[in-house]
């Protein structure tokens, strides 16, 4: 036994077992996200993913271009399709608990450890919420998770060819999002800190450095290109979400939001048994790194999410180490008393975040507790509603239309929708929308969207309002509260070139 009492490697073998019932957890809860994956609508962060798809580039203002490129395949595929898109978000939750329950078999846990990891993965608030929609930090959380997983093979294997692997991921999330960064740098200290820094000297390490790299050099070239537009995006969002309050309880979104609440004595088990045990002890620093930047950095709560799996493997193995300690009675017990607490918080938060119901009370549920649900309603109907307001115009008019938006919603409802009613292009200086320019045929008359009253007087002359975003089930949301106003209005006040000059906005 290690100090930890976790089974020595030479008894490890006989605890593993098959990966049979972690891989039925993770397909089980797979095939219920498809099931219901198919409710509402896109959410507007999804419009802007599908709008980024259509432009390929190796690289867009908010994020690097994988998340597009994958999108870009989705559409291929499936078309505008909610439960077909959304394929990839589930297939990367689906691996990310089969992952948690392969940690807890690696480090020794045998099937009750693995399972319930698995499980405790499953039923956490943000990974459920990550298989909902299509979304980056649906496989941010992936390659972290991986990552970990990697790291725990590496030493528990002593073998430096790991190092490869983690490279190949590393360059993956950098191409993903970048506040895998911080992860990283987990690594780095992790390394330099314990007694992994024999690898520093290993070709293995250098080369899944230089990997890691070369898949990022690309979108490197491109935030070059583009004066590093993507980190000023940053900055300002970051302020933003301070000034907002969103990056407020980062702490206690650990226990409430990165992973089941009632596993916690679980993963903190698994944080104390990393640092006490000499050959793991690389992953507690892989969790309190990343945890203590972004504390002091004010990122917000979820950032840390990927963290967690690693945590509930090794704590489920520590648990199941102790169970076997106790009398039958207490052991299943215990046992069951974990299992049912995780399901029980494991279905508020189902509930809360999964788009189960169309109509009825569950659905009445889910809207009135989820923001994120909220703004998946009301996109098809404003479409719809700009086509008509464009159909009302005189002809003259129609000839020589624009649509202006004010955010990536907008943006991205118009591009991919607006086809089926003839609608021209959206126009917009917010995020990657700035990169594309506007029309160099000049416009004289614009449909204005997303802007209050003394914005649109501001940019154009003649605004006279022509309706409102509204939606059939009377949500309120970001379109239908923030700004409501539709305006018909004619040419700008200053010609488009000067106005891409103060561009982009960042939203």
């Amino acid at each position: 036994m290690t100090a930890i009492g976790v089974p020595a490697q030479s008894a490890m073998r006989g605890y593993r077992g098959s990966v049979m019932p972690v891989l039925v957890i993770a397909v089980l809860f797979g095939a219920a996200h498809m099931l219901t994956n198919g409710q509402y609508g896109f959410h507007r962060d999804e419009w802007q993913f599908l709008s980024d798809a259509q432009h390929l580039d190796w690289g867009f203002v908010p994020y690097p271009p994988l998340t597009a490129a994958l999108e870009h395949l989705g559409l291929k595929m499936f078309g505008l399709s909610l439960v077909g898109l959304r394929l990839f978000s589930v297939l990367a939750q689906v691996l990310v608990i089969l992952a948690g329950g392969l940690m807890a078999r690696d480090l020794g846990g045998g099937r009750l450890a693995q399972s319930f990891t698995a499980i405790a993965v499953a039923l956490s608030p943000l990974p459920i919420f990550e298989a909902t929609e299509f979304q980056y930090s649906s496989f941010d959380l992936l390659w972290w998770v991986l990552i970990a997983w990697c790291v725990i093979r590496l030493m528990r294997d002593d073998e430096p060819r790991w190092w490869v692997a983690i490279g190949l991921l590393a360059g993956l999330g950098l191409q993903t999002k970048y506040s895998i960064a911080f992860e990283l740098a987990g690594v780095l200290v992790g390394v330099l800190l314990t007694d992994a820094r024999r690898y520093v000297a290993n070709s293995w390490f250098w080369a899944g450095g230089a990997i890691a790299l070369l898949l990022f050099a690309p979108n490197l070239v491109w935030l070059v290109r583009h004066d590093f537009v993507s980190y000023h995006f940053l900055q300002a969002i970051h302020a933003r979400d301070v000034h907002q309050g969103r990056a407020d309880g980062f702490l206690r979104d650990q226990f409430l939001l990165n992973a089941n609440l009632f596993a916690a004595p679980v993963w903190l088990a698994g944080l104390f048994a990393y640092f006490n045990d000499r050959r793991y002890r690389m992953l507690a620093w892989m969790y309190v790194v990343p945890l203590l930047l972004f504390l002091f950095a004010q990122g917000r709560g979820y950032y840390t999410c990927g963290a967690y799996p690693m945590l509930l493997a090794m704590g489920s193995v520590v648990g199941e180490q102790w169970l076997r300690t106790l009398r039958p009675a207490w052991r299943v017990g215990i046992t069951t008393l974990m299992f049912t607490g995780v399901f029980a918080i494991g279905t508020y938060a189902v509930l809360n975040i999964v788009p189960i119901a169309s109509s009825g009370p569950l659905r009445d549920f889910a809207l009135r507790n989820n923001g994120d649900l909220r703004e998946e309603i009301g996109w098809n109907e404003l479409v719809a509603h700009v086509a008509a307001i464009r159909d009302a115009l005189p002809t003259e008019q129609q000839a020589n239309l624009g649509i202006a938006v004010g955010n990536y919603g907008e943006y991205g409802a118009i591009a991919l929708l607006g086809p089926q009613y003839h609608l021209p292009v959206p126009i917009t200086t917010v995020n990657s929308g700035w990169l594309r320019g506007y029309p160099h045929t000049p416009l004289t008359t614009f449909i204005v969207l997303g802007n209050s009253q003394e914005r649109v007087d501001e940019l154009f002359i003649d605004c006279r309002l022509a309706g409102h975003s509204t939606n059939a089930l009377g949500v309120i949301n970001e379109e239908s509260r923030d700004h409501p106003d539709i305006f018909v209005c004619g040419r700008t006040r200053k010609p488009p070139s000067e106005l891409w000059k103060h561009g982009p906005d960042f939203g």
